[in-house]
């Protein structure tokens, strides 16, 4: 049986308790692989990482080969096989976006230097800390030694979220429904495309038979789900972060199923007539630990106009980053 590293940044936050016991328990690596746990925070929360860490040992999970706790990243990067980027400065109130901009530019900068030197030359990244798109954008921009395909950030939680809508309005189990898209950024811009989306195998517009639900609503629902959440229990939504970035993973290390397409934030190629160079959410298939886009694609004038809304955004994101990082060095 096969060993993985696995790196949680952040990791005695919310999402990074919620997450650890699934790595832990297979569900981002696998049931046929054995786990080395990495656990990563800031000094001021090191006595809570010990915390987690001692709840880990007493699950006593059976995969597991080891859990360690680290403060400083080149010590937590060191062999890493899988990097999950939890870590991140949230906004506070009060708070411009160019200063938010410019804490996760330090974050994303001193640690993707410490994985382009430490980790495995093969490390898969998801980055999961908001703006999630734009600090995949400088983990690649800042550490060039990485290939750019190895770096992503996490839409599967909105990708989920979609499939949830299309099931619970059709009456159907998640499990019948396949291949929404989520188009962009991990943000209210994102585009969630249900043109492509089937329902227990016929056309999701054909089965909801609601097109003014399913361009409004149905958009706004997903869009806006995580502040519905936050709002509701007063917290994030950790659960449903964690078990999408298992998703994530999972399907990029062990593949998508045959006629499943799933939604990640990869560098985009000019597919679909996005930018180049910027992080965007495609519709992918995974095999053999490579993603791919999906090609060949319909593309509507509605969806079309959404869909570079969304690009738009990123680029001035990117721009407004590569800008704190110039001012950084």
């Amino acid at each position: 049986m096969k060993t993985t590293t696995v790196l949680i940044t952040g990791a005695a936050g919310q999402i990074g308790y919620a997450l650890a016991p699934l790595v832990c328990g297979g569900h981002a690596t696998g049931r046929d692989t054995r786990v080395k746990l990495r656990l990563l925070d800031i000094a001021p929360a090191a006595e809570a990482l010990d915390g987690v860490k001692m709840e880990l040992e007493d699950a006593a999970y059976e995969l597991v080969e080891s859990v360690e706790t680290f403060v400083d990243a080149d010590e937590a990067c060191d062999g890493v096989d899988v990097a999950i980027m939890v870590g991140g400065f949230p906004r506070k109130e009060g708070m411009e976006r160019k200063d938010v901009m410019g804490k996760n530019v330090a974050i994303y900068k001193a640690q993707a230097s410490a994985l382009a030197t430490k980790a495995s030359p093969e490390v898969k990244i998801v980055v999961v800390a908001n703006p999630a798109n734009t600090n995949a954008g400088i983990l690649m921009r800042s550490a060039p030694g990485i290939p750019k395909e190895n770096i992503t950030c996490l839409t599967r939680l909105d990708h989920n979220r979609a499939l949830a809508q299309l099931a619970l309005r059709s009456n159907t189990p998640t499990r019948d429904v396949r291949n929404a898209i989520i188009w962009g950024n991990h943000s209210s811009s994102q585009y969630p495309d249900v043109n492509h989306a089937t329902i227990c195998g016929k056309p999701a517009r054909e089965v909801i038979a609601d097109d003014v639900f399913l361009d409004g609503e149905f958009v706004d629902v997903v869009r806006k789900r995580g502040a519905a959440i936050i709002k509701a229990r007063k917290l994030s939504s950790a659960l449903s972060a964690a078990s999408s970035v298992c998703d994530h993973v999972y399907d990029w290390l062990n593949g998508t199923a045959e006629g499943v397409t799933t939604s990640m934030g990869v560098v985009s190629d000019g597919s679909y007539g996005i930018p180049e160079g910027i992080v965007y959410s495609y519709p992918v298939t995974c095999s053999g630990g490579k993603w791919s886009i999906v090609q060949g694609l319909t593309i509507d004038d509605r969806s079309r106009r959404l869909m570079d809304e969304s690009a738009t955004e990123l680029v001035e994101e990117l721009e407004m980053a590569t800008q704190c990082l110039a001012e950084s060095t």
